[in-house]
């Protein structure tokens, strides 16, 4: 009988490497769940690549969006969705937002709460109580990345397949089509995780994708605080509007700023069980 191996599909590159090498090599051994997680704030071209990767490799990809239950001592369970029917309008992150708060460094629960929990819920959902691996995209460049806490999660590009950075932007360069979009606008747009660098520069040259974060904090700046504290999403406790006159101040040129971005690596990216983990 076949392994179980669930397989977090988080839409870039390397985790779409991840899917495509499981899915050709390792069928014989596992049986695959592919998720992908939707939080409404993805770019769409990352929502258009993940379903490219589903259909050029028969993937089956389950597109989740999370299920909020307000009023009850419950995490987000899930829907299933499609590439037609996901949010664009960052509704799944608002229901959250609206229950724990905005999220910020001080309180990282949209990541549980948009992603974890309505992957899993969707994973035991057909599995049930049983036992079965965790594939997560972390490269063997890294390695500072990994966790040793949650004995399910498996790490392909590391002990299966060692794959770095390059190796990914090689093999891309000789495939029918990639994902057409910068490092620095993957995973949620404007999400507060990214450097100062990526943020800048996203908020210089794409500021209509703040447009949530801003009305999120006009709208629920005290929701869930304990001490009636108002929230902002960003790093010292900086507000959208903050951000973006930082960007209007400092990159009138932003090549300095794009070429430091591209150097910065994903570091900060979010990839959900690596942030369940550390």
């Amino acid at each position: 009988m076949k392994e179980k191996l669930f397989v977090s599909f988080s839409g870039g590159r390397t985790s779409a490497f991840m899917c495509w090498w499981l899915k050709t090599n390792m069928a014989h051994k596992y049986e695959m769940l592919f998720v992908f997680a939707n939080t409404g704030q993805e770019h769409e071209n990352t929502l258009r690549f993940v379903d490219e990767c589903d259909r050029f490799w028969g993937l089956d990809v389950v597109w989740v969006e999370a299920v909020t239950h307000y009023n009850q001592r419950r995490g987000c369970t899930h829907k299933v969705v499609d590439f037609a029917s996901a949010s664009r309008d960052g509704a799944p992150f608002e229901d959250v937002i609206k229950k724990y708060g905005i999220p910020n460094k001080s309180y990282p629960h949209c990541t549980r709460e948009l992603k974890l929990n309505p992957m899993y819920s969707y994973v035991d959902s057909v599995w049930g109580e049983c036992d079965y691996k965790v594939a997560v995209g972390i490269r063997s460049d890294e390695q500072g990345r990994r966790s040793t806490a949650d004995k399910r999660i498996v790490y392909p590009l590391i002990d299966w397949c060692p794959t770095d950075k390059a190796d990914i932007t090689d093999w891309w360069e000789d495939q029918e089509f990639s994902l057409e979009l910068p490092e620095r606008l993957g995973n949620c747009t404007w999400c507060w995780k990214k450097s100062d660098k990526k943020l800048l520069l996203n908020a210089a040259t794409n500021p209509e994708i703040f447009a949530f974060p801003a009305r999120m904090e006009a709208l629920y700046p005290d929701r869930g605080s304990q001490a009636g504290g108002l929230r902002v999403f960003f790093r010292q406790r900086r507000s959208t509007e903050q951000i973006l006159a930082m960007a209007r101040e400092v990159c009138p040129d932003t090549r300095y700023l794009e070429r430091a971005s591209e150097n910065s690596g994903c570091s900060e990216s979010c990839e959900a069980f690596l942030a369940a983990v550390q």
